[in-house]
């Protein structure tokens, strides 16, 4: 893992100073809120429906012992709501869920006390006071994490393939470039205040395991035929009002040019990007408006950077090897902890089939450890939890631990011997169910349950799927599916690279799902990145999991031996499907008395 140097501490504690000289002026009147808005956000602090949330950074979704204990201090002792204020926001929920169409689902509490690991890799905490928040960057800060960038329009938190520099099929090890990329964009004095936020992802191996397609810019490792490291960009992908795959700009960009080359990129969005009109000011919206004119414009400023300012972001081979030696293997040694675990039991089979991956070294393993269960949202930790977590990264894995955009935690430096002791460890944890990859590994937003942009809830739809999918049986023989939700249009959900994708909906002040089927993340098992397309009319929340039910035994119904749902779905397309769908729609209440 990259260690923070003299320069990277004293940067992120003097942000973190900053920060609290901001909040002290704004309590004492000295700053409005409007004045305070831009600065919170650029330090990861939001005004949510109830109360602020905070989002961390994870860069990469690396995370180590040390940090982890640190988010459940924060957990623990920070996010804690006024009694109050959290009585006042169970009302509102309570209300709300009463007056829903249908006999609405049970929602579970609103909790607090833990963190929840996003879709980019960053943890969010619901519930701190403002007034908290600069002992909380300091503390952060004191561990070698920030919330610096991790909203307002500027360039977010940096993503990666969560097995880069451990995949069997790696090429190149993303991690170094991704680092390089973080700090030259921290606090870019031109890029901060660009006209939407800006989200960059990396991969490095055969599989696109980074849904880089669906970024701003993409970027996937190559090796050309001499064995030069360079990246193919892809720019212009996104979700949203308006979904888009990037656009390749590149086929194959020398690795050294690689902060060259963002930097025309972002400087041409910045220049020509739409800030009329929040809902066009993406850049996928101008690479889809100016095609290959917005290509042209990126290669003349790329020259210009290159041939008159004299290429001053070349990345040089020390710049590469200071960064790169923070990327090695860490010292490794065996647990040899005793287990009492039935090595040939089916659930610890069924764990190893699902939860368990290969890994580049002999002997090792790399273990996902699985944050979707009965009575927790998905991606959520409380803070006992992420203390154990601690302890288990350095039991099992080097002290290192990582974040997956499925919202989930990989152990990258697993011994296979270790690995019954392993599971019997996660299994106390409630962490070893054997569901990853398959459909209760559902990804989901806390939705209107905490965000003030959601136009539905989108928890108690996860709690209802998990709730009657218990059967591992049952969810064995559906095999992989993907369900993604999100609590609205800004698809922090990634709703539309679902198989399956659940897009809450606002019609009259009550909450509708929408329904999509087909979308791609770009995974070997998905297929190149595509958005899913739209069912029909929305359905009620309680019509949702029927609805799911439905869709699945369509494909019971017709798939072929050992054909997955995705691939069934292609085979036969999506009318089935949609009559399944749209015949599970609940009668209404004048309807039944007839």
């Amino acid at each position: 893992m990259y260690q923070y140097t003299a320069f990277d501490q004293a940067f992120v504690r003097q942000r973190a100073e900053q920060f609290r000289d901001q909040i002290e002026r704004w309590q004492r009147g000295e700053l409005s809120e409007e004045q305070l808005l831009p600065l919170r956000l650029q330090n990861g602090w939001y005004i949510q429906r109830y109360a602020p949330m905070a989002r961390i950074a994870v860069p990469y979704g690396e995370v180590s012992s040390s940090q982890l204990r640190m988010l459940a201090r924060i957990a623990r002792e920070y996010d804690r709501p006024d009694p109050e204020l959290l009585a006042h926001a169970q009302a509102t929920q309570d209300a709300l869920q009463a007056a829903q169409p249908g006999l609405a689902l049970k929602a579970p509490p609103l909790r607090y006390g833990y963190g929840h690991f996003t879709t980019r890799t960053n943890c969010q905490f619901n519930w701190i006071p403002l007034v908290k928040a600069p002992e909380v960057m300091a503390l952060l800060a004191s561990v070698h994490m920030h919330g610096i960038q991790t909203s307002g329009n500027d360039i977010r938190n940096i993503t990666c393939d969560a097995w880069e520099g451990i995949a069997e099929d790696g090429i190149v090890d993303c991690r170094p470039f991704a680092e390089i990329t973080r700090q030259w964009s921290s606090l870019h004095p031109e890029f901060s205040y660009l006209p939407r936020k800006f989200k960059i992802a990396f991969n490095g191996a055969e599989e696109d395991r980074a849904a880089i397609g669906w970024y701003d810019i993409g970027l996937q490792a190559l090796k050309d035929d001499a064995g030069a490291v360079g990246f193919r960009v892809l720019v212009g992908g996104g979700m949203g009002r308006t979904p888009l795959i990037g656009a390749v700009v590149r086929e194959f960009l020398p690795w050294d040019q690689l902060l060259n080359y963002i930097e025309a990129i972002v400087r041409v969005y910045n220049s020509y990007g739409r800030r009329d009109n929040k809902w066009k000011a993406r850049i996928k919206i101008l690479v889809k408006s100016e095609g290959q004119g917005f290509i042209d414009a990126v290669e003349k400023e790329y020259q210009a950077i290159v041939q008159q300012d004299g290429a001053p972001h070349t990345i040089t081979t020390a710049e590469f090897e200071r960064v790169a030696r923070h990327f090695v293997v860490p010292p490794l040694a065996p647990a040899n902890r005793p287990s009492q675990v039935d090595p040939q039991g089916q659930l610890y089979q069924r764990w190893l089939r699902q939860n368990v991956r290969g890994h580049k070294l002999a002997g090792m393993k790399t273990v996902t450890l699985s944050f979707k269960r009965v009575g927790f949202n998905p991606g959520d930790a409380d803070g006992d939890t992420l203390q154990a977590l601690a302890q288990l990264a350095e039991d099992f894995s080097a002290g290192e631990a990582r974040l997956t955009h499925e919202q989930n935690l990989l152990l990258p430096w697993v011994f296979a011997s270790d690995l019954p002791a392993l599971y019997e460890a996660a299994r106390k944890l409630g962490l070893a169910q054997p569901n990853i990859g398959l459909l209760t590994d559902m990804i989901s937003c806390p939705g209107g349950d905490f965000c003030s942009l959601a136009n539905a809830r989108s928890l108690h739809i996860a709690a209802a799927l998990t709730e009657r999918y218990q059967d591992l049986d049952e969810v064995f023989d559906l095999g992989p599916i993907d369900i993604h939700m999100s609590g609205c249009i800004n698809s922090c959900g990634h709703h539309h690279s679902g198989h399956i994708g659940i897009l809450g909906v606002d019609k009259d002040g009550k909450e509708w799902y929408q329904i999509t089927l087909g979308g791609a993340d770009g995974s070997r098992l998905s297929g190149p990145a595509i958005g899913g397309k739209v069912v029909g009319p929305s359905f009620s929340a309680a019509e949702v999991p029927d609805v799911i039910e439905a869709l699945l035994d369509t494909f019971r119904a017709l798939r072929q031996p050992g054909e997955l749902f995705i691939d069934a779905l292609r085979r036969v397309g999506h009318d089935p499907f949609k009559q399944a769908a749209n015949g599970a729609r609940h009668p209404k209440p004048e309807a039944l008395l007839i």
